[in-house]
């Protein structure tokens, strides 16, 4: 069985305010903005999307493996990496799945379209 959770950070923020992080060509990646990305039909959609696109043997290991990525400016995922290991096999169909994804809608600060770091636990399970 596979099954998929979201990680979401909570922060207080004031309006109009971002935390983030330079980059070293000058355009920030933003980890809290005043409208998150979202994935196109939201959280449950992603949910499926990668229930429905992973490609997980019973006899494959057990885990859960963190997927960093950087929604861009204009929805497309670009640095994929795995945040949090679990086993070679398990990292690498992760990866593969989080680069099928679609555009997603960008994250904004103050109306602006911002890249935007996202992490997403993806949680491999033998039934």
């Amino acid at each position: 069985m596979l099954a998929v959770f979201m990680l979401h950070m909570i922060m207080a923020v004031p309006d109009g305010h971002a935390i983030g992080v330079s980059s070293p060509d000058g355009d920030d990646i933003y980890l809290v903005v005043d409208e998150m990305p979202i994935f196109p039909g939201g959280d449950e959609a992603l949910r499926n999307f990668i229930a429905n696109n992973i490609r997980y043997s019973e006899n494959d290991k057990s885990g859960r493996v963190f997927v960093y990525f950087v929604v861009e400016k204009d929805g497309r995922i670009e640095r994929a990496s795995i945040a949090r290991s679990v086993d070679p096999v398990l990292d690498a169909e992760a990866l593969r799945v989080v680069k099928l994804m679609p555009k997603w809608k960008p994250g904004k600060n103050k109306g602006k379209p911002v890249r935007v770091s996202y992490t997403i636990p993806i949680n491999f399970s033998k039934k």
